[in-house]
C-alpha cells in the first residue's frame, strides 16, 4: 500500500535530519499561530505555497519558516506543477475518495482559471454519506498562483534556505516533485 503523502513529507525530514527525536510540524499549525519555537522540520503540503505566492506572502511565510528553524533545520516543501495545466485550463482534478461504505468522504476540486493560465480560483467541496444521501460537510475557497519548482527553489533561496535540493516524485515516493531546504547553522 503506497504511503499518504503527508507521511512521505515526514519520511524525507526524517531522513534529513538523522536518528533521534526532531520536532516535526506542518506549516498550516505555524500559519494558525499554534506553533511558535524553534522546531527541527516543517512540512508544507501542496496547497499552501501556491496560495502564498497568490497572496504576496511567500517570501515572508518563508522568512519566518527559517527563523522558526534550528540551525541545520529542514523544510520540506510539496510543490504542485500546473504550469502546463494553465494552457489546457481543466475545470477539476479526479475527486478523491476516502473510506468505504457509510465512511465513504468524497473530495472534489472546481478550478477556475485566470485567462492568463497563471492563477486559479478553487473550490474545495467535501461530501459525506448521510441518511438521505450525499450531502456537503464543508465547503472552501481560494486562489492560488502557478508555480514551478524552480520558482520554489528560487524563493527559497532568496529566503535564505541552504542546500535548497528538489526531488522528483521517483526520488521520494510523493505524489508531487518536493523542495527541501536547509537553514542555516
Amino acid at each position: 500500500m503506497p504511503r499518504a503523502p503527508e507521511d512521505v513529507l515526514a519520511d524525507v525530514a526524517a531522513a534529513v535530519l538523522g536518528p533521534g527525536r526532531h520536532l516535526s510540524v506542518d506549516l498550516m499549525d505555524i500559519l494558525d499561530g499554534v506553533v511558535r519555537g524553534p522546531v527541527d522540520a516543517v512540512r508544507a503540503n501542496d496547497d499552501l505555497l501556491p496560495r502564498l505566492a497568490h497572496e504576496n506572502a511567500l517570501g515572508t511565510v518563508l522568512n519566518q519558516i527559517r527563523r522558526l528553524l534550528r540551525p541545520g533545520g529542514v523544510l520540506v516543501a510539496a510543490v504542485p506543477e500546473l504550469a502546463k495545466l494553465g494552457v489546457l485550463r481543466p475545470t477539476a482534478p479526479p475527486p478523491r475518495v476516502t473510506g468505504s461504505g457509510p465512511d465513504r468522504q468524497v473530495t472534489v476540486q472546481l478550478w477556475d482559471w485566470a485567462e492568463d493560465g497563471g492563477s486559479y480560483g478553487l473550490d474545495v467541496v467535501q461530501l459525506i454519506r448521510g441518511a438521505e444521501g450525499w450531502a456537503v460537510a464543508g465547503a472552501v475557497s481560494t486562489h492560488h498562483r502557478v508555480l514551478s519548482v524552480e520558482e520554489v527553489a528560487e524563493a527559497l533561496r532568496a529566503a535564505g534556505f541552504a542546500a535548497v535540493q528538489c526531488l522528483s516524485p521517483a526520488e521520494s515516493g510523493h505524489p508531487l516533485p518536493l523542495c527541501v531546504a536547509l537553514a542555516p547553522r
